[in-house]
Order: C-alpha cells, then structure tokens, then sequence
C-alpha cells in the first residue's frame, strides 16, 4: 500500500489532484488525505489545497468540491477540516 501511496504523490506533482479520480486511489474524502502514512506533509497540503480552490467547486452549490472520480462531492468545511488536523498532526 506505500508503494501505492508513493505512487500518488509522484503523480500528484505531475498531473495534479486529479489523481485522486482514478479508479484505485485509496483517497477518497479529505480525511482519507490527512491519514496517508506514504505522503509528505507537503504531498498532504498541495492536494488538500487543490480539493479546496475553486476549481472543483459545483457552479450551482460552491460550498461544494467535486474532483473527478471521487465517488461524491464534498464540503469546502470538510476540506478545511482536513487542512486543520493535518496542521494540528504537524505542528504547523
């Protein structure tokens, strides 16, 4: 499974979150992110900063994400929830 999740960071870098959306990514909500044991911290913000820009929000709910191939939307809240534990995890 690290070797999974190494996988993903180094994708991550190249292509972006977009990552996430495919088919075997273990990543699947924001929490799912923050636990990644394989994953720097840094691998741990930039994807969590993506999931969050305005990128992926829904034009007709913005409080909601939506990275292609991640089974549902979520909350911007449940995104800068993440970003908040994985600060209080890191001391950062």
């Amino acid at each position: 499974m690290d070797d999974l999740f190494k996988q993903i960071a180094a994708t991550a870098v190249n292509i972006g979150p977009e990552v996430l959306a495919s088919h075997w990514s273990p990543l699947r909500r924001p929490m799912d992110v923050v636990k990644a044991p394989a994953l720097s911290v840094d691998d741990k913000r930039a994807i969590l900063a993506a999931w969050a820009s305005d990128f992926y929000a829904i034009d007709s709910k913005p409080a909601l994400r939506h990275m292609p191939g991640t089974p549902e939307p979520v909350s911007i809240d449940e995104v800068r929830s993440a970003l908040r534990e994985l600060d209080s995890r890191y001391d950062i």
